[in-house]
Formats: C-alpha cells, sequence, structure tokens
C-alpha cells in the first residue's frame, strides 16, 4: 500500500483543552535545561583533547605525535585507544545508568532522577576538574555518563507529560536547544581557557560543567511531580489538582484528560514487567521507533563535529587556535538552526523536519602539507560542515528525543525510554571510541559512510513515521491504527485503556 497513506488527521483526536499557561511553560523550560549538562559535555571532551598541556600530561604519546613534522598522514595524530576512552566512558556508563534510571523514573518519579542526575554529574565534574592521573579522568567521565543517563531519561518524559498537547512539540524541543547551548558554551569556553597562563585552562574547561549540573540540582527541588507520575504513586488528588493548574482550567475541564490518565494509569500498574510487556505485538511499533530513531539519529555523524571538532579540524590543516574558534562557529549555528525547529515543530509537523534533513557527503582532501590547509578550501570546509550542523539540528538532533518520548504508553513509557537512551548512549560510545581510528584508516571516506546512512534514514522516515503533531499523548494509539503498515500490529479487540497513552 502507498505511503502516502501515513499521515493522521489531528481531527480525529479528543482535543482536550488547555492553555499554555505560565506556570507549565516556565516549569518545561527549567526541566529542559536538563540538557545542558549533555551539551556541555559534548563540546567540552573535544576541545580538552586538542590542547597540548592536556595531551603532554595525560597523553604524552599523542602530544609527541601531534608536535612532530615527520607524520605524513594528518588523519592519524590523534588514533589513540586511551584518549579516545576518556571521551566515550561516559556514554557507555550513561547507557548502564539509563536502565537503572528507569525504575527510579517509574518508582520514585521524573523528578527524583533529574535531582539524582545533576548531583551526580556535579561530581564527576569536580573530579575531572582536579584530575592528576588519567585513572581521575575516567572515573570522572564515569559518574558524568551516570549523571547524563538519569537526566535524559527523565527530562523528555516529564517535558511531554507536563505540556498542552498543541505546544508539546516546541515545549520539549527547548531540551535540545539546552543541549545545543551547552555545547555552545563549552566551545566558547574551550575558545578562551588556552590563552589562560600555566597551562592549567582545561581545568577550567572540564569543571565548569559543575555550574550546569549545580543549576539543574538546584531547580529541580522545586519542580513539581507530572500527574503522570503522581497517578502512578497513587497521589490521585494531587495529580488532578496539578492537571488543573498545568492546564490553568477548571476541574470539570480537565476531567476527560484526568479520567484518561487515570485509566493509562491503572493498565500501566498491572503490567508487572514492562521490559516483557514491550516485546508483545501491540507494541512492535513503539519498539522499532525506540531503536530505530537514536540508532540514526547517530548514523548522521553529528558527533564527530559535536565531539571532534577541533580534533578534527587540526587533521585536516587547521592550527589550533583556528580549529577552536571553528568548533565555536558550528556550535552557533548549532543553537540558531533549532531556533527554528522551536517555531516550527507544531506548525509544519514532524515528517516535515525530518525528511528535509540536509543530506550531505564531505570531502576532505589527503594532499596539501601536514599542518596547513589552503584558505579557500578551509572556508568550503567550514561552510560545508556549518550546512550539516544546521541540517541536524532542526531535524534529527531535536526530533530524536521528541518523537520517542511523546509515542509511548503510559504501562511501557518508562523501560520503551531507557531503550532509546541505551541505543543514543550505545552508538555514541562507539562513534567516540571508533571514529578517530576509523578518520585514521578511511580518510574522507568516512563521511561519505554516513552520507549512506542518511539517505537510509531519510527512507525509514517517509516510510514508517507516521505524523504525531497536535495528536493528546493520552490518544496517540490512532497514529499507529491509521497508519499502512503498523496497523496490522494492533488488535482490534484491545480493551480501550490499552489503547491509551
Amino acid at each position: 500500500m502507498a505511503p502516502a497513506l501515513v499521515s493522521t488527521n489531528p481531527n480525529n483526536s479528543k482535543g482536550y483543552p488547555g492553555k499554555l499557561t505560565w506556570y507549565v511553560g516556565v516549569t518545561c523550560i527549567i526541566a529542559a535545561m536538563g540538557g545542558l549538562i549533555f551539551g556541555y559535555d559534548i563540546g567540552i571532551s573535544g576541545g580538552v583533547t586538542s590542547m597540548a598541556p592536556f595531551l603532554s600530561k595525560f597523553f604524552p604519546s599523542v602530544y609527541r605525535k601531534k608536535v612532530s613534522n615527520t607524520s605524513t598522514n594528518q588523519y592519524c595524530k590523534f588514533d589513540n585507544f586511551t584518549l579516545t576512552s576518556f571521551t566515550s566512558s561516559l556514554y557507555i556508563a550513561a547507557l548502564v545508568a539509563s536502565i537503572f534510571a528507569s525504575w527510579i523514573t517509574k518508582k520514585l518519579g521524573r523528578k527524583i532522577s533529574m535531582l539524582l542526575g545533576g548531583l551526580i554529574f556535579l561530581a564527576g565534574a569536580a573530579i575531572n576538574a582536579g584530575a592528576q592521573a588519567v585513572w581521575m579522568l575516567i572515573l570522572g567521565r564515569i559518574l558524568l555518563g551516570i549523571g547524563v543517563g538519569f537526566s535524559i531519561q527523565a527530562v523528555p518524559l516529564y517535558v511531554s507529560e507536563m505540556a498542552p498537547y498543541r505546544h508539546r512539540g516546541s515545549l520539549n524541543i527547548v531540551f535540545q536547544l539546552a543541549i545545543t547551548i551547552g555545547n555552545f558554551v563549552a566551545n566558547l569556553v574551550n575558545y578562551l581557557t588556552p590563552k589562560i597562563k600555566g597551562g592549567q585552562g582545561w581545568r577550567v574547561s572540564l569543571g565548569g560543567a559543575c555550574v550546569p549540573a549545580a543549576f539543574i540540582f538546584i531547580s529541580a527541588c522545586f519542580l513539581p511531580n507530572t500527574p503522570n507520575s503522581m497517578l502512578e504513586k497513587g497521589q490521585n488528588e494531587e495529580a488532578r489538582a496539578m492537571l488543573r493548574r498545568v492546564r490553568g482550567l477548571s476541574d470539570k475541564e480537565v476531567e476527560e484528560e484526568f479520567q484518561d490518565l487515570v485509566e493509562a494509569s491503572k493498565v500501566a500498574k498491572e503490567v508487572d514487567r514492562p521490559w516483557r510487556t514491550i516485546l508483545k505485538r501491540q507494541y512492535r511499533p513503539h519498539l522499532t521507533m525506540s531503536i530505530l530513531i537514536p540508532f540514526f539519529q547517530q548514523l548522521t555523524g553529528i558527533n564527530v563535529v559535536m565531539f571532534y571538532a577541533p580534533v578534527l579540524f587540526q587533521s585536516i590543516g587547521f592550527q589550533d587556535d583556528a580549529s577552536l574558534l571553528s568548533a565555536l562557529v558550528t556550535g552557533t549555528i548549532n543553537v540558531v538552526a533549532t531556533l527554528v525547529s522551536i517555531y516550527g515543530i507544531d506548525k509544519w509537523g514532524r515528517r516535515f523536519l525530518f525528511l528535509e534533513a540536509v543530506f550531505i557527503g564531505w570531502k576532505f582532501g589527503t594532499s596539501g602539507e601536514v599542518g596547513h590547509l589552503p584558505k579557500s578550501y578551509a572556508i568550503t570546509v567550514v561552510a560545508f560542515i556549518c550546512l550539516f550542523v544546521a541540517g541536524f539540528a532542526w531535524s534529527w538532533g531535536p526530533l530524536g528525543w521528541l518523537v520517542p518520548s511523546e509515542i509511548f504508553p503510559l504501562e511501557i513509557r518508562s523501560a520503551a525510554q531507557s531503550i532509546t537512551v541505551a541505543v543514543n548512549m550505545l552508538f555514541t560510545f562507539l562513534i567516540a571510541q571508533l571514529f578517530l581510528s576509523m578518520l585514521c584508516h578511511m580518510k574522507f571516506g568516512l563521511f561519505i559512510f554516513f552520507a549512506v546512512f542518511v539517505a537510509l534514514m531519510t527512507l525509514f522516515i517517509y516510510l514508517f513515521l507516521p505524523e504525531t503533531k497536535n495528536i493528546p499523548i493520552e490518544d496517540m494509539s490512532q497514529v499507529w491504527k491509521q497508519h499502512w503498515f503498523w496497523k496490522r500490529f494492533l488488535q482490534e479487540d484491545q480493551p480501550q485503556a490499552l489503547q491509551l497513552v
């Protein structure tokens, strides 16, 4: 059957009333700031690993290779297992932490997960800033990873549950905006700290992560729990009062939405093993999206730029200051382009932004002397990378977190979000660990490899992802029942409660 039937009709949804109140707006924005720690960490590691004082202290063999003029392959200067472990260890820790965070998020609430995430991240940042040996760097990164795992497990769910459905996309993308702001700030810090006398600027860069971590921990103390979370803990009247407050309506006006939440909560409580439940046939669409969306998000190759931008620019011939400045430029583009997504996500829809994502194959030449790149070619490289970053920032970046967080039924929501985070962190880890070695051996062919995946993921979205804009989260089952492919997995005789999200 033709994939043109993928779209859904928003008018079929229940259309719960609700206002975008100041209370829910501020609450969602503060919660979404949990993305700051993730973004800061993504940006800070690449800049620090390009700093000469940092390399000479912890990775002297890499430092000698970097300053040597005898190397004939500029792509292999930073190919070092221990160095890449410094970056990638965070993401394998986040993967493991997300599994435990699933239980905490479900049993104790989204707020507790955010609190724990900020506190543990704060401890990791302090250890990294004071590191005297490689093992301290790795330990700090592991703690940072645990903090990230808790935060990105809880924040998208929190915002999706609190926001009115007509504004759910825009408010949830504030989480991605926070990631890009954190990344931009990290690039700015990395550009400025090498100028600090004494060669200790890298400590300021790593220790700077304490600031967003402290902000997230303190602000989370004042955030309310979501109505869904309250219902999961048996606090029905508190949940009703919170729903009334976040919607800005009376008891009568929120009654229909509240009763749907209660029914969904009852179903969720009857599910003792959500990890087994998610494998059932009727959840096949959700399981597929929870795996393939984060998988494809990482195979865009974006984290090649985000993690290793300064290292990458140095590998193709930029000098130290120029490479850090180029990374700062890409960080700025990332923030600006994310604002486009915030504006258009609830107007144009998820599929439109997914499908218009920029398809670019990078080609970095291997000719020329090491450490030298013609000015005209350098400008072209930076321009294409900025175009790629912009395309990601208004498509796969925010939508990779938004779409999974809004499509899961309550009974499998925490488990499914854990799968999304785990897959994301697994492939983030693999890219962080293997990229420099792949760059050394594949050279510019590596970026053609990523371009092929961009083509595949675009086809996947066109065929298999239904539109979810303007669909209440409690009424999301309709998008699967109307989809040309996924409708075959939904049982028509399911109890109505099982249809609720």
